[in-house]
């Protein structure tokens, strides 16, 4: 019988791959020389012209497959884990002796007051000038953002303005805590009255919590009619119902609320006088 002879045969390999590693032809030729190898001979590589890099050493590595290009990390845009709002509780006085300071103090705040108080103009001045991030948020400006079908309640209060002013005080609430909720102070302003529970304060208690601070914000009959009449568009209302609005006001005198008249005072003294009333309402804060 005859057998075969010659050189093995390389153990297989997928293509696009070398042969097997490990694997040599003089490890299976006993009798062969290892410098001896049939068939050609590779020249061998000339020396570098002066001046040039050596080329490296070693054999070049097969091209990109760019079937298998590595893709680039993962866009991490918007990951960012929040808390989750809830109630807002009731701010613990400090230990120190000395008085809090709400200036430096994650809290929130109701501004209370009727039309031309100046509750917006004061709420601004008051959140942009604080040490720690604070936002403002109006219930008027969260009313309106209902565009087509808003029911304005100049042209009187019925069902459908009194749906869109809930909507728009649990939106508040619900903005408000999640503010808190990641260290970032509110202050809310509202044209509540004490006689009317639809628009009362404990719609904003069960919305933002029993932690939140309200400040009724009251100047004279006349500063009121005066600002309102600088107003524009359905934020001016008539003599009449600003004088009615402000008579109603006048029931929180008594309520155990804090009341600032700013009727004499500008915007930062305002701004001023509100720190003080927050201070004093963090170290015992206000039963309603």
């Amino acid at each position: 019988m005859q057998h075969a002879v010659g050189p093995p045969l390389p153990p297989p390999h997928q293509p696009g791959h070398g042969p097997a590693a490990g694997w040599s032809p003089a490890a299976h030729h006993p009798g062969q020389h290892p410098g001896a190898h049939q068939g050609h001979v590779p020249a061998p590589v000339p020396p570098p012209a002066p001046g040039c890099p050596a080329p490296p050493l070693g054999p070049t590595p097969p091209p990109a497959d760019p079937q298998h290009v590595p893709m680039p990390p993962p866009d991490t845009t918007g990951h960012v884990p929040l808390p989750p709002g809830g109630p807002v509780a009731v701010p613990g006085a400090p230990q120190a002796a000395a008085p809090p300071d709400p200036a430096g103090t994650t809290i929130a705040v109701l501004l209370i007051g009727p039309a031309g108080a100046g509750k917006t103009s004061v709420a601004k001045y008051w959140a942009g000038h604080r040490r720690v991030p604070t936002a403002h948020i109006s219930l008027d400006d969260v009313r309106e953002w209902v565009r087509s079908g808003f029911a304005d309640p100049q042209a009187g209060w019925n069902d459908h303005s009194e749906a869109q002013y809930r909507l728009a005080r649990r939106t508040c609430g619900f903005a408000a805590r999640n503010f808190l909720a990641n260290g970032i102070s509110c202050i809310l302003d509202d044209a509540v009255f004490p006689d009317r529970p639809v628009v009362g304060l404990g719609g904003w208690k069960r919305h933002v919590g029993p932690g939140l601070l309200p400040v009724v914000l009251l100047p004279g009959l006349d500063v009121v009619l005066e600002r309102n009449a600088e107003r524009s568009g359905n934020r001016r209302l008539s003599d009449e119902e600003v004088a009615r609005i402000h008579g109603r006001m006048a029931g929180w005198y008594g309520s155990g609320l804090p009341i600032i008249d700013n009727s004499q005072l500008g915007i930062p003294e305002t701004a001023r006088i509100l720190d003080d009333v927050l201070a004093r309402s963090i170290a015992s804060p206000p039963a309603w």
